[in-house]
């Protein structure tokens, strides 16, 4: 028994035609997704980071968090979105995880 359907694409069965004018367009991800660089004052140990990080990605939209420790100093913070989020949002998750936010670049 063959998995070729009607359309070519080998079983959905749709029985459509594999040129019927369709045409899909596929873009890398880098191009779809957007990235923040925060700056974040008063991490000093693993759990602040981990605080941070759990607040970051509770943010709707946001895919990925990276936080890289400084500690004593400022710390960054590498988000990984679908789309861009405003600064006040951003200033508000790391201020509930009980630290401040001190720059964003996109």
């Amino acid at each position: 028994m063959s998995n070729e359907s009607s359309c070519g694409c080998g079983g959905c069965g749709c029985g459509s035609n594999s040129n019927d004018g369709l045409t899909i367009t596929t873009r890398p991800v880098e191009e779809i997704m957007n990235q923040i660089t925060l700056k974040i004052d008063g991490l000093t140990c693993g759990h602040c980071v981990s605080s941070v990080t759990e607040e970051l990605s509770e943010v709707p939209g946001v895919f990925t968090v990276e936080v890289v420790l400084a500690a004593g100093g400022t710390s960054t913070a590498t988000l990984t979105t679908s789309a861009p989020i405003e600064n006040s949002v951003l200033e508000a998750a790391i201020s509930e995880a009980g630290y401040t936010l001190i720059s964003t670049s996109a």
